[in-house]
C-alpha cells in the first residue's frame, strides 16, 4: 500500500491499496475510500466520508471536518463523494448536520479549485466546477453542469439550476435560474493616471505631463477609444510611454477598461 510514513491513517478507515496516501495527510477512523485515490500532500479526511474512485486530494484539502455550525454537537454526521472529483488546494467541504439532513452530497467529475468552501448539508450535482476562493453556505442544492465564479458567496438554502454559470464575484441571495449566465454588475473604471505611485517609481514631470495628456484624451474627453488613440498619434507626442499605453491598447482583446 502507498502511503507515506507520514501519515497517520487510522485502523479502521477502509484504503484501497491502489490508493496513494502522501506525505502528512491524515485519515479518520469512519473514512471510506473508492480505488485509485490520491492524496498529494497535508489532505485530511475525517468524519462519516465515503469517497467514490479516483477522485485526487491536493495539499491542505479539509475534506468531511465539522461543520462550521454552532448548533453542531459532535453528532456522527456524513458526507459523500461521487467519482473522478478533483479538490484543489486548501478546499473545506464539511459534513452534514442533523437539523440539515446530516449529509453532505457531491456528485462525479466536479472540480472544486483552490480556497472554495461548501458548507453543510449542501448538495453539488456532478459535473460542476467551483472556482477559486467561492464560498458556499450551508444547505445549498447546486445542480448538474454548474460554474459557480470566483469569490462567489452563495447564501444559505438557495439553488442553482443545472447548466447555470454565474461570473465571478457575484453574491447569490436567491435562486439562479438553470441555463442562465448571472452575474454582478460590473462598475470598474479607470479613474485616472496613477501619479503618486509614478512619481514614487522615478517618473519625471515631462513624463508625467506627456501620460496626463493621454489620459485626458482617453478618459475625459468626449472621444471613444479609437478616436482617442487617433488623436493621441496625429498629436505626434511619441513618447516611449505614450506609444507603450497606445500600443497596449490596439493589442487588446477584450477591450480596455475606462
Amino acid at each position: 500500500m502507498n502511503i507515506h510514513p507520514t501519515a497517520i491513517v487510522a485502523s479502521s478507515a477502509v484504503v484501497p491499496k491502489s490508493c496513494s496516501v502522501g506525505p502528512y495527510s491524515t485519515i479518520g477512523p469512519n473514512v471510506v475510500l473508492g480505488e485509485d485515490c490520491e492524496l498529494v500532500s497535508h489532505v485530511v479526511l475525517d468524519g462519516h466520508l465515503t469517497v467514490g474512485a479516483r477522485n485526487r486530494f491536493f495539499s491542505f484539502a479539509c475534506v468531511g471536518v465539522a461543520p462550521q455550525d454552532l448548533k453542531y454537537k459532535g453528532e456522527p454526521t456524513a458526507a459523500v463523494l461521487g467519482d473522478d472529483n478533483i479538490i484543489r488546494e486548501c478546499v473545506t467541504i464539511s459534513r452534514g448536520t442533523v437539523g440539515g439532513g446530516g449529509t453532505t452530497r457531491i456528485g462525479s467529475n466536479c472540480l472544486f479549485m483552490a480556497y472554495a468552501h461548501l458548507g453543510h448539508d449542501s448538495v453539488v450535482g456532478d459535473g460542476c466546477i467551483i472556482a477559486n476562493g467561492a464560498a458556499i453556505a450551508g444547505h445549498v442544492v447546486i445542480e448538474d453542469f454548474v460554474t459557480v465564479g470566483a469569490l462567489n458567496q452563495v447564501h444559505q438554502y438557495c439553488r442553482i439550476g443545472k447548466y447555470a454559470y454565474t461570473g465571478g464575484g457575484t453574491t447569490v441571495t436567491q435562486d439562479v435560474l438553470p441555463f442562465s449566465l448571472t452575474s454582478a454588475k460590473r462598475e470598474t473604471h479607470a479613474y485616472g493616471l496613477n501619479k503618486v505611485g509614478l512619481e514614487r517609481k522615478g517618473f519625471n514631470e515631462q513624463r508625467l505631463r506627456a501620460l496626463q495628456r493621454a489620459y485626458r484624451l482617453l478618459l475625459a474627453s468626449k472621444l471613444n477609444t479609437t478616436q482617442a488613440i487617433e488623436q493621441l498619434k496625429a498629436d505626434g507626442i511619441a513618447t516611449e510611454d505614450v506609444t507603450y499605453l497606445v500600443e497596449f491598447i490596439e493589442k487588446s482583446e477584450r477591450g480596455v477598461l475606462k
